[in-house]
């Protein structure tokens, strides 16, 4: 009894340790694919890029980044997820430091595009290996560290990196981030072996019932109120620093500041509303409708928060919008990936997020674009804001009214 104790105590700790490296790398690759928005005050000038041209060097990232999910998915239930994850991450690490050589719109295309190839992995690996190794009654708060790294990576990166950018330039930022990210393979091997044994394989998968999940209305309707969802994520994440520089006139240091705070309450969000959801559960609250409820909340706290910020008359009226921005964005991440999580089982756990987070790109794709047009076209970035707030008004009633009861769906 003792030993068997002993064992279990020793599983878990390793269980905490990968759900940790796993919210690390997370992290560090949301600060590899927005260093190009802290970077952006100053590489903009010096390559001449006009707004529209730097949107689609950002939109890049998702040119790969959104149809490769499904096929890393589909990897992921069928092959080793752990590995599979070493060589993403070592793929995004090396595309993040070559690009610091980027001499124009073409080079940085292509390695943008070599970022999403390599980040392809992260949600759906994670996701897998949470699904597989976390009990339902605390994936609230696992899913919540994987998405307290969506907002910490912006807040370190967009801290570290306005200092790099005074005083070294925009092109220091992605040595070291590069370099950085590939130090986080060194831990993440012995984590692995340390699994307890048994959980970290599973039986063949050659029969998983692909088509039966493709099927599912379910899924295409979890992409698209993903999407929705990461509308606004992404919009802050690559347009905040140069909206704060550009049309608020703020300093370099005062952008760093409030993007920073922005991004650590959302990372706080994530936190404590992956545990309160997870303590509804544990006084049986049914798992589906309490990660619904939470998702619709964030949906109209962004719309609400964008809006603020659009039309603030103060610096400290726009810091206080994006504080409630920052809030609402903690909440998304965390939930829809528990309720893909829910209705794929651990089983399909793999190609249901690869599949849901593909599909939720298209917002990655046109966003960035689309916000360089309105910009170009109007002057002004209050036509963006307005358009993200519709977005997120949109996610709501999808998640209110379009999805099917969260639960775990059946295949043969």
């Amino acid at each position: 009894m003792t030993t068997a104790a002993g064992e279990k105590r020793s599983g878990d700790s390793a269980v905490v340790v990968l759900v940790g490296l796993l919210g690390l790398a997370v992290l560090l690759n949301y600060i590899d694919r927005g260093a190009i928005g802290v970077a952006a005050p100053l590489m903009k000038s010096e390559l001449h890029l006009t707004a529209t041209q730097f949107g689609i060097a950002v939109s890049a990232f998702f040119w790969i980044y959104g149809p490769a999910q499904p096929f890393v998915g589909w990897l992921a239930d069928r092959t080793s997820v752990y590995r599979l994850y070493a060589m993403g991450v070592a793929v995004w690490a090396a595309s993040t430091l070559l690009t610091g050589f980027a001499g124009g719109l073409i080079g940085l295309v292509v390695l943008r595009m070599v970022l999403g190839l390599g980040e392809s992995c992260a949600f759906s690996g994670s996701s897998k290996m949470i699904a597989r190794h976390v009990p339902p009654e605390r994936r609230g708060l696992a899913n919540a560290v994987v998405a307290a790294g969506i907002a910490l990576g912006p807040a370190i990166g967009t801290l570290g990196g306005s200092a790099i950018l005074a005083g070294w330039g925009w092109r220091a930022i992605f040595f070291v981030f590069g370099a950085g990210t590939l130090l986080w393979l060194v831990p993440w091997f012995g984590a692995v072996r340390a699994l307890p044994k048994g959980r970290e394989t599973e039986p063949a998968a050659a029969r998983l019932p692909y088509r039966q999940l493709l099927s599912h209305k379910a899924l295409w309707l979890m992409g698209l109120s993903q999407a929705t969802a990461n509308y606004c994520a992404f919009f802050v994440v690559v347009w905040l620093p140069l909206y704060l520089t550009t049309s608020r006139g703020l300093s370099i240091a005062t952008m760093a500041a409030f993007a920073t705070a922005t991004f650590v309450v959302q990372a706080l969000s994530s936190l404590c509303c992956g545990q309160l959801s997870d303590h509804f559960l544990r006084r049986g609250h049914d798992e589906g409708k309490v990660r619904r409820q939470f998702a619709i909340g964030g949906q109209i706290g962004m719309a609400i928060g964008v809006l603020g910020v659009a039309y603030a008359a103060s610096p400290a009226a726009v810091l206080g919008w994006l504080l409630l921005t920052g809030a609402a964005m903690g909440i998304g991440p965390t939930m829809v990936i528990a309720m893909g999580q829910i209705y794929a089982g651990p089983r399909l756990a793999g190609s249901w997020i690869g599949w849901q987070s593909g599909i939720a790109s298209i917002s990655g794709v046109v966003g960035p674009i689309l916000t360089g047009e309105i910009v170009d076209a109007t002057g002004s970035y209050v036509g963006a804001f307005v358009f993200v707030a519709g977005v997120s008004a949109v996610g709501a009633l999808l998640f209110q009214f379009a999805l099917p009861p969260v639960r775990q769906i059946e295949f043969a």
